[in-house]
């Protein structure tokens, strides 16, 4: 398994229990179109990829990143910089 595919997978077990309708996880889905989130959803999702990964996503990142691969990528680049 490749370090991205391991990202994959914890940010995929932080989504889980914001996913009320079970949507189907691959790197194009969306966080406001597919999963629905309103921001208050966002902004808690946020807070435990951040505690998951001990990283810290700005403000400015959050506004770029709309799709789960994104995520994933920015997470994994995020975690290199840290080392």
């Amino acid at each position: 398994m490749s370090e991205r595919d391991a990202i994959f997978e914890r940010v995929a077990d932080q989504i889980r229990p914001f996913n009320k309708k079970g949507i189907p996880l691959t790197d194009g889905t969306t966080f406001a179109g597919d999963l629905e989130w309103d921001s208050l959803t966002v902004m808690d999702f946020v807070a435990a990829v951040e505690d998951e990964f001990d990283i810290l996503i700005t403000m400015n990142m959050q506004a770029e990143i709309e799709t789960v691969g994104q995520l994933v990528d920015s997470v994994q680049k995020l975690v290199a910089d840290a080392r």
